[in-house]
């Protein structure tokens, strides 16, 4: 089993990076105290396979003393525990600057003293966890995207793939709350009104060569493609995938038609796709 420490001066990105490694596909836990490591690994261990990768949160809230990790690592290793810290730091100035943005107190702040001093006093706390560290990663500059290549080349770990999910809808049953992006295709001709077609669906062909057949719809589609091929690179610097919805009245022809074609027309430039049709599905 793998554990992996992340710890570090507090404000340098532990919670970004505990996400970060989320999507690697470890299991996340913050401020476990050292003590419970040793049973806390015992209790994976005997999950048959589920917690293979561990992530642990450790900074000063949870340690009195660094030595105290250095011994529950010793245990661990005695379990046959592939054990490795990632610590992440930032320069004093940049700390002060993202304090002072979230307003949030230092976890060693002190009354009367400043934030600069709890930041030192932290740093020397926890020199000894930064000579133990298997990785050090400096988030002074670093956006989430640079980090999160960061961290996937210490682990050694391909990152998860950008995904584009793309859903058909009707609004007479409304909006999907998972929706990032909705698009109105009501504006096309309806199917649902020619008798030979409304028992179809856009997935049928008859039903998408009706949808498509005036030019508006193309036009349209390739409206949405140079769109989306604006977009998606601004979203996959801060996210692992985006929800793209189609919609018409009853989510059944116009929507399901265009959603498809989308769905095509971004594979062929290289997205990774998926698509759904909710009202086909119930």
């Amino acid at each position: 089993m793998e554990i992996l420490f992340i710890t570090g001066l507090s404000g340098a990105g532990k919670s970004r990076a505990a996400d970060i490694c989320e999507d690697l596909g470890y299991y996340c836990v913050d401020n476990l105290p050292p003590a419970l490591l040793g049973r806390f690994a015992a209790l994976c261990q005997s999950g048959q396979g589920r917690f293979e990768r561990v992530a642990l949160g450790m900074d000063v809230r949870s340690l009195e003393d660094p030595r105290e990790l250095e011994q529950a690592i010793r245990e661990l290793d005695g379990m046959d525990c592939q054990v490795r810290i990632l610590y992440l730091e930032a320069e004093t100035a940049t700390l002060l600057r993202r304090y002072k943005e979230s307003r949030r107190p230092h976890p060693l702040g002190r009354p009367g003293e400043s934030i600069r001093q709890a930041i030192e006093r932290e740093r020397t706390f926890l020199s000894p966890l930064r000579d133990r560290a298997d990785f050090i990663i400096h988030t002074d500059a670093a956006p989430l995207n640079a980090l999160r290549a960061r961290i996937c080349q210490c682990l050694q770990r391909q990152e998860r793939r950008f995904t584009v999910n793309v859903l058909s809808f009707g609004y007479n049953r409304g909006l999907p709350p998972e929706a990032d992006l909705v698009f109105d295709v009501r504006c096309l001709p309806n199917p649902f009104y020619e008798p030979d077609l409304q028992h179809l669906t856009g997935l049928d062909g008859p039903v998408a060569d009706f949808v498509f057949r005036n030019g508006n719809a193309q036009a349209l589609l390739t409206k949405l493609t140079e769109l989306m091929e604006l977009l998606l690179p601004l979203y996959e610097s801060d996210r692992t995938e985006l929800t793209v919805a189609v919609g018409c009245t009853g989510g059944r022809h116009r929507s399901v038609a265009m959603a498809q074609a989308l769905a095509e027309e971004l594979k062929r430039r290289g997205a990774a796709v998926t698509v759904a049709h909710r009202e086909l599905e119930q």
